[in-house]
């Protein structure tokens, strides 16, 4: 068996089954997508309301020893919609004349 047909064996074997799934977000995902800027005020505040990075990632100490409680953002179901709802608000920003 050659090098490529052994690869694209297994890539073939990784796929997913497609199967019937519901994306219950899926319109809020369009909704943040479809969001617009026109308005200076708007894009302050949504830069102002979304952190730059995730604030929940914490290092707790207790009883000697020190936990570390990881980012919990990739977990949040829309976290690439409101990531890039940001960036679109800063580049807005940006491109504004002074």
């Amino acid at each position: 068996m050659t090098t490529t047909r052994f690869f694209s064996t297994l890539t073939e074997q990784s796929k997913p089954s497609k199967s019937f799934e519901i994306d219950i977000f899926s319109p809020l995902r369009q909704w943040l997508n479809r969001i617009e800027f026109s308005d200076r005020q708007f894009a302050e505040k949504i830069c102002h309301l979304i952190p730059a990075s995730c604030p929940f990632e914490r290092d707790v100490s207790a009883f000697g020893y020190t936990y570390h409680i990881p980012a919990l953002c990739k977990i949040n179901p829309v976290f690439e919609e409101v990531v890039n709802l940001r960036l679109r608000a800063l580049t807005y920003l940006s491109e504004l004349p002074s």
